[in-house]
């Protein structure tokens, strides 16, 4: 028999692979060439390694805050969510950072289906701070991003 709440945890589970309404994260940084991975177009902020790197330092941020019974935020925006360089040092840096980023999405998968009540506050957390928000945070993050890499795949021609 299923739990009230497994419907809401099946949702979740599709919600992490950020495809139900738009573009996913796979797709948004399948075949970047090595050229453009550090390219900024004028108009543009952040390059695609810039916005990879970005997703997974708030995704493994946000994962650590839910599973770290000693975690502590001391980290400072915006500084130490964005990386230093606009380009990777090389293929291995971008095919880590995008391994890392799945699995620690794997990993939030695992906290839906793990956590006994999504409503729960983070231990470390503060009362509204909720297993519950910290997942939909990491999927809007996430969806944000990932519009950003498609516009600036886009503006380098290497989208299609």
């Amino acid at each position: 028999m299923r739990e009230p709440n497994d419907a809401v945890r099946d949702h979740l589970v599709r919600l992490l692979s950020w495809e139900e309404a738009h573009v996913g994260f796979d797709k948004a940084l399948a075949d970047v060439p090595a050229h453009a991975r550090g390219g900024c177009p004028p108009g543009f902020e952040h390059s695609p390694w810039q916005l990879l790197e970005h997703i997974r330092i708030g995704q493994e941020d946000l994962l650590d805050f839910c599973l770290n019974p000693k975690y502590a935020h001391d980290r400072t925006w915006p500084d130490d969510y964005w990386p230093k360089t606009k380009a990777p040092a090389d293929d291995a840096a971008w095919s880590d950072s995008i391994a890392a980023c799945t699995r620690s999405r794997e990993q939030l998968v695992q906290v839906v289906r793990s956590v006994d009540d999504l409503t729960a506050s983070v231990p470390t957390g503060t009362p509204n701070q909720t297993y519950l928000r910290a997942v939909l945070i990491a999927v809007d993050h996430v969806a944000y991003h990932v519009g950003q890499l498609v516009a600036v795949r886009r503006a380098l021609g290497v989208w299609s």
